[in-house]
């Protein structure tokens, strides 16, 4: 159960990465943001209240709020190079922020295991080939969407390091992981509601957002929501790695969406690279 429960919790991530991104093209990626995280706030309360998360201890509180201007930033730049450049490309990119908790274990005197070195050596390789021709400036955006995945990578990972302290680590509780993720939202929610203020008194009332875009807006917060909700229950489980490992392929779902409804065409380097990648991300989640 738990299996398949994080392999949801993947389906929900993937689709709102590709609604996210492709909302992006047409609309500015503050709205879409601004919306899209209400939404995931308003979603998160009543999960918090059905698992009893308010009575955590509150040592949850600073950890979420620096996740959530993290996580910001990240989604902002995230969606921005799924707009601009190659979805395929860019969402396996974006998936290696698992690195930036590894990184910080190892500065702590953690040791990786073998198979999150060789993840860590194939993603790298992956990643390389992958991004070749956007390098070049033959591939669709050329190097900004690259550096708008790496620079999402770094935020996502920071996001993972706080939500794990904020939650207790290995040992904290369901609940605790809510709380983290709730406190994010809300601290994404003040920030955007800020910046939407500045930019209505300059500009005038106009979002670029209809009232037919909200379905789509309200669909990514309402995917996130159920994402967070299904790993945090796969979580719980004994089999912890399987979950990560599973819950992790979500890049997978993001690339299939975007190769059916853009009609995106990869190199086959690329397609190599992109297996590579997702190749790496799994072993350093499952390591």
């Amino acid at each position: 159960m738990a299996a398949l429960t994080a392999l949801l919790a993947s389906l929900l991530w993937g689709t709102a990465d590709f609604l996210g991104g492709t909302a992006a093209r047409r609309l500015p990626v503050a709205s879409v943001l601004g919306v899209s995280q209400l939404v995931a706030l308003l979603g998160l309360v009543p999960l918090a209240a059905a698992i009893g998360a308010f009575d955590e201890p509150r040592s949850y509180v600073l950890p979420g709020l620096a996740a959530g201007l993290a996580g910001m930033g990240a989604l902002a730049a995230f969606y921005r190079a799924l707009a601009v450049g190659t979805m395929g490309v860019v969402a396996p990119i974006a998936a290696l922020g698992v690195v930036v908790p590894i990184a910080l274990g190892l500065l702590e005197g953690e040791r990786p295991s073998v198979l999150q070195l060789l993840g860590m050596l194939v993603a790298v390789v992956g990643v390389v080939l992958a991004s070749g021709p956007e390098l070049s400036g033959r591939g669709k955006g050329g190097a900004l969407p690259l550096l708008l995945a790496g620079v999402a990578a770094l935020g996502f990972g920071a996001v993972l390091a706080l939500v794990a302290a904020g939650s207790g680590g290995e040992t904290g509780t369901a609940g605790a992981v809510v709380m983290v993720l709730l406190t994010m939202r809300l601290a994404s929610v003040l920030v955007l509601t800020g910046l939407l203020l500045v930019f209505l008194r300059r500009r005038g009332p106009e979002t670029g957002v209809r009232r037919r875009d909200l379905p789509v807006l309200v669909a990514i917060g309402t995917f996130d929501v159920g994402a967070n909700g299904a790993f945090a229950v796969a979580s719980q489980s004994d089999l912890v790695s399987v979950s990560a490992v599973l819950a992790s392929l979500y890049p997978v779902v993001t690339v299939l969406l975007a190769r059916r409804f853009h009609a995106e065409r990869l190199a086959g380097v690329q397609l190599v690279g992109v297996g590579l990648a997702l190749g790496g991300v799994v072993a350093l989640a499952g390591g």
